[in-house]
């Protein structure tokens, strides 16, 4: 499946996405970037003991990507993995409604960072891998609020249990750092790689 939208730039070829997000499907889209989904099926181990959490993210989408690359031989392919941590801690997609309100119930009235790594493939094998972190503030929230978003059921496929460009977005009272990057996809720093690849061009150019 081909995605295009008419935005502020074009591609030079088509970008394999290695991901079923349709969020970040969507962000690609709106920049006006041709590209192919073609999700990685690998599975997502667990972190290692004392793992950073964008070293974590980082590792997840050189996964993913790696996985699409080599079904995808002389193609630019892009992975990305997003995860939330608190304090350290690594949370990603819940398994079930308990553990989402135990992750909204932990996140309530704090301020956690929501890192997105991803992971270039160029057509010659070349590899680049970039994590970026925004700062969330949360507001508090009690638990009959916590369990009527859960019952929404946006929790069941986000990081942290919430997603902002969702219903969840009031939860969230401040963000610092990429917005995009919360969505998805720190668009701001792959299109630094993407351009400087000469993969991606200004429309008019």
């Amino acid at each position: 499946m081909t995605k295009q939208a008419n935005g502020p730039f074009r591609t030079r070829e088509t970008i394999v996405l290695a991901s079923g997000s349709p969020r970040r499907r969507e962000l690609l889209a709106d920049l006006g970037l041709n590209f192919k989904v073609s999700p990685s099926r690998e599975e997502e181990p667990p972190p290692l003991p004392d793992e950073a959490p964008a070293d974590y993210a980082c590792r997840m989408a050189e996964i993913k990507t790696r996985d699409v690359a080599g079904q995808n031989p002389g193609r630019t392919v892009l992975g990305a993995d997003t995860i939330v941590a608190l304090d350290g801690r690594i949370m990603g997609k819940p398994a079930d409604e308990d553990e989402a309100l135990q992750m909204l119930t932990a996140l309530s009235g704090n301020t956690h960072q929501v890192i997105t790594a991803f992971c270039l493939i160029g057509t010659d094998g070349k590899t680049v891998t970039r994590a970026v972190s925004t700062d969330v503030d949360m507001r508090t929230s009690g638990a009959a609020e916590l369990k009527s978003y859960i019952a929404t059921g946006e929790s069941m496929d986000k990081a942290g249990a919430y997603a902002i460009q969702g219903i969840g977005t009031f939860l969230v009272t401040a963000i610092r750092g990429s917005y995009t990057n919360v969505v998805g996809l720190p668009l701001a720093r792959l299109l630094e790689v993407l351009m400087n690849w000469d993969v991606v061009t200004p429309r008019d150019e």
